[in-house]
């Protein structure tokens, strides 16, 4: 049985604030966030991978595109989802 990579939760933490440091400087925060925003989906994706990294990668990608969406934790979500959904698929009836 083959183990799935799971990032960290501290590593998820991490990502998320630095997509709501765009708040810190008022002005370039919005400029900055076109730079950031496909950076957080390509890495998003090669951290989770899968059916939840492609879905999870475009709506990072659109909540840190759109101004004032930055304060959802996309990556901490998707680790929670993550964890939560990996043991019930391994179950078997």
């Amino acid at each position: 049985m083959e183990k799935k990579y799971t990032p960290s939760l501290w590593i998820c933490i991490v990502m998320d604030l630095l997509g709501c440091a765009s708040y810190a400087v008022p002005v370039l925060g919005d400029v900055s966030d076109l730079i950031w925003a496909p950076i957080s989906a390509i890495i998003f994706y090669r951290m989770f991978g899968g059916s939840i990294g492609t879905f999870g990668s475009v709506f990072n990608f659109m909540e840190e595109l759109f101004p004032g969406t930055d304060i959802i934790p996309t990556f901490t979500l998707a680790w929670i989802l993550k964890r939560v959904m990996a043991p019930r698929r391994t179950m078997s009836i």
